[in-house]
């Protein structure tokens, strides 16, 4: 908004940036957070040495996060690692996530007659193009469901489990019935994040996700923006039903729109559902993987029977976000029933023995309308997926209903060389 010209004030309760996705440093800190009386052992390190986040996600290297931190210069504040391996469980045990052709045919995932069949799908996801019906081979990109699509290439269940949760990365089966271009386009993007950098098709910010808030807010501050952390919000005041100010601590601050999370207007906002977050500290890395210091591992929901996947993310000292020889996995899933400990705890099994965790509960909420007759714009409670493309969908939604046009990225960069000249990029 403030790169679009608008002008910007930032009011935040908390005392630093990013609510409720931010990272929380020392040690001490999160202790006390989770009401835990002790302070951490010696054997954790210096305090200062770690930075928790209390919302596992990672960047997809090809996704829209990654574009708009590209075109927005915030890249310029942040550093980045890829994280080194992506997993998905089965029967029990994690596998590597095979997303090309050759690691098809090295997978242990498979039988010898599905990984040729798996194969023939792969190249023809890579070769689809939505523009080009001679790459179809009679599949209809609006029609056809994805179920359709798996039945055509005779794949069995388990492939379908884990291309369409480990790299369609969708948390339910809902998708088997939809039309199947959505599917094959999230596959492509997985593919194309996937060969940026090898490893995996995912980034992550040294010193934790708390860098990307502040990242975002010195590029508001650089096009005029201003920021007040520590500022209470006592009141929205509105007038003929829509918002004309909010006021903290005596003084109204007047405003046309207003953009919040949903804890600030819990009147506006209902309900959808509940995440369980569990944060562990390992001195160990995660068995089968190879020793690797970060990565991703899916339980798609058919594997542990629910509705939806449960995700590991893990991240360690390698990311400047614990002590030295320490790791940090943070288990999420969607809560299904009325004792969500017991359904997070297939993750949990893959991470003995842990060192200390810690429990969270996150009720999910969502706007009960679009905000254009309040101009009261509410974002999304960040979900239990383990990176940022739903979250990228909702900013994009939230601009177009407040300007009426679509996020375009080209034009974000457009604006960069007006302030900066082309030289500078």
């Amino acid at each position: 908004m403030s790169v679009n010209g608008k002008k910007v004030l930032h009011m935040d309760r908390n005392p630093y940036y990013g609510g409720e996705s931010s990272s929380i440093t020392p040690l001490e800190e999160l202790y006390k957070r989770f009401g835990i009386s002790d302070s951490p052992p010696e054997s954790m390190g210096r305090g200062r040495d770690w930075n928790v986040d209390l919302i596992p996600k990672f960047l997809m290297a090809n996704g829209q996060l990654v574009k708009m931190l590209l075109y927005t210069e915030v890249t310029r504040y942040l550093d980045f690692k890829v994280v080194e391996g992506s997993f998905v469980y089965k029967g029990g045990k994690i596998y590597k996530v095979p997303s090309t052709e050759t690691e098809a045919l090295a997978s242990n995932l498979m039988g010898m007659f599905e990984k040729r069949r798996f194969r023939k799908f792969l190249v023809f996801v890579a070769n689809f193009d939505e523009n080009d019906p001679k790459t179809f081979e009679g599949v209809d990109p609006k029609l056809t469901t994805m179920g359709d699509v798996y039945k055509k290439f005779d794949l069995g269940q388990d492939v379908i489990d884990f291309t369409g949760h480990a790299l369609a990365l969708y948390r339910t089966d809902d998708y088997l019935e939809q039309p199947c271009l959505e599917t094959i386009s999230r596959i492509k993007l997985y593919s194309e994040s996937l060969a940026r950098y090898g490893k995996s098709p995912y980034l992550y910010p040294l010193y934790g996700l708390g860098e990307l808030p502040q990242g975002f807010a010195r590029l508001s501050a650089i096009y005029g923006g201003t920021y007040m952390l520590n500022k209470p919000v006592d009141e929205i005041v509105m007038e003929g039903g829509h918002v004309v100010g909010v006021k903290s601590e005596g003084e109204v601050a007047r405003c046309k729109q207003l953009i919040c999370d949903p804890s600030y207007i819990p009147d506006r906002v209902h309900k959808v559902g509940q995440v369980i977050r569990v944060i562990c500290v390992l001195s160990h890395p995660i068995k089968n993987t190879n020793d690797a210091n970060s990565c991703q591992i899916i339980i798609p929901q058919n594997q542990v029977n629910r509705k939806s996947d449960i995700y590991v993310c893990m991240i360690s000292y390698a990311h400047n976000v614990a002590a030295q020889g320490k790791y940090i996995a943070i288990a999420s899933t969607t809560v299904e029933t009325s004792d969500p400990e017991a359904e997070i705890e297939p993750a949990l099994e893959l991470l003995e023995p842990i060192d200390q965790k810690f429990v969270a509960f996150s009720d999910m909420y969502e706007p009960i309308d679009d905000g254009t007759e309040s101009q009261i714009f509410a974002s999304r409670s960040y979900d239990a997926t383990t990176h940022f493309e739903t979250t990228c969908n909702d900013i994009k939604d939230i601009y177009k209903r407040m300007t009426g046009s679509d996020f375009d990225f080209e034009n974000m960069k457009r604006k960069q060389n007006d302030v900066f000249g082309e030289g500078e990029q």
